[in-house]
């Protein structure tokens, strides 16, 4: 577990941390009380926010319970599922903090590995990107993940070490410079591509991946996986052919440069 930080010794003043939720009752809670231990540790002023996307395992019930016993906790709930990127997008929506951090409800990420990302955020950096130290994930998984991430990175020049890492420290104020529209999950790619066009400045961190302890992926399943590659073309060509940020922040009198920092 990483070191407990000094009381405000870091460039995060104020954090929203949220959760999207798709039936992870099993695991749900455990992050909860995590991020609220970690957000302690780290001094700052903090949300805690989830949001339930229309699940049916008793998530919701879950939730509802805790919020009345947790102060910082925040519960927005969806009735039908919009999608990985539709409860993203609420969740992003919903944070009032100057930074914002999220990761996903299945705990495959430990989220007291948060404080490595916080240690990195300064007055240079516009978000902090996690990438995994080694993926445990069935083989068939790790392979469509690789293919996936040096794809995607080609084809829409993304400079990150992993592009589907769902670890995430960014400020509030990168956020508010694009507008984020898909509901699955090519949203990450749009993201990290988005934030590199309005010239956000990066530094990685390497975290820990696990199995999955409860529920299964929603993503590996031939109509998934066919509507994702519809919804990368239309990415690519508003992105990368037309390239609409670029466009619009030249207009504004911005440059458009993508920085890392390695």
């Amino acid at each position: 577990m990483p070191k407990a930080l000094p009381h405000q010794v870091t460039g995060v003043e104020s954090l929203s941390v949220f959760f999207p939720c798709y039936n992870d009752a099993g695991t749900i809670a455990s992050l909860i009380f995590i991020a609220r231990s970690v957000c302690k540790e780290i001094g700052a002023e903090f949300e805690i926010i989830v949001i339930d996307d229309g699940s049916t395992d008793g998530s919701r019930e879950l939730l509802a319970d805790l919020e009345e016993s947790i102060p910082e906790l925040r519960v927005i709930l969806h009735e039908a599922n919009r999608g990985y990127g539709g409860a993203l997008r609420t969740g992003i929506s919903a944070a009032s903090k100057d930074w914002v951090f999220y990761t996903d409800g299945d705990y495959q990420y430990d989220v007291r590995e948060l404080a490595l990302l916080v240690e990195q955020a300064s007055d240079e950096i516009d978000w902090v990107q996690g990438y995994k130290i080694a993926r445990q994930d069935p083989l068939h998984r790790k392979l469509i993940g690789r293919l996936y991430h040096h794809s995607v990175a080609r084809i829409f020049g993304l400079r990150m070490r992993d592009t589907d890492c769902d670890f995430r420290l960014m400020r509030r104020s990168l956020l508010d410079k694009v507008e984020l529209r898909h509901d699955s999950g090519v949203i990450c790619v749009e993201m990290m591509r988005s934030f590199q066009d309005v010239g956000g400045r990066f530094v990685e961190v390497p975290v820990h991946h696990h199995f999955r302890a409860y529920g299964k992926s929603q993503f590996f399943n031939v109509s998934r996986i066919a509507s994702v590659g519809h919804d990368l073309a239309k990415l690519w060509w508003r992105l990368v052919v037309r390239r609409e940020i670029a466009k619009s922040m030249r207009t504004q009198g911005s440059p458009a440069e993508n920085s890392g920092v390695a």
